[in-house]
């Protein structure tokens, strides 16, 4: 009686852990960095690194980065040090305020993107 019990308890954990356990679409994956995008300006030789995606592909994740920086940049600082606007259905935050500069974007069904400058 009590090795079924067991057999029973040992499934049920089983079970649990496999149902608890989020799907591989919606961690976030780690993309290649946009390489020296400013050529020629002030800029160049700084990538847009640590380029994360979730619930996108990697070729969206650094597209919407790379536009998406290349608006912020024309744009003057906020005295807040975050900055706020919207890029092609992505709305986008970036925080200013430490050493490097911090992106998140993010857009309907959950997608999200964040990058370092």
């Amino acid at each position: 009686m009590v090795r079924p019990l067991r057999l029973l308890v040992c499934a049920v954990i089983i079970l649990a852990f496999n149902v608890a356990a989020p799907s591989a679409s919606a961690e976030a994956r780690s993309c290649k960095p946009v390489v020296n995008p400013y050529a020629g300006s002030r800029y160049e030789g700084i990538d847009l690194s640590r380029i994360r995606a979730r619930n996108v592909s990697c070729t969206t994740a650094r597209r919407v980065a790379r536009g998406a920086h290349f608006k912020a940049l024309g744009t003057p600082p906020p005295v807040s040090g975050v900055r706020q606007f919207r890029w092609r259905r992505w709305n986008i935050t970036g925080d200013l305020s430490g050493r490097t500069d911090t992106y998140t974007a993010k857009s309907r069904g959950g997608k999200r993107i964040s990058w370092m400058f």
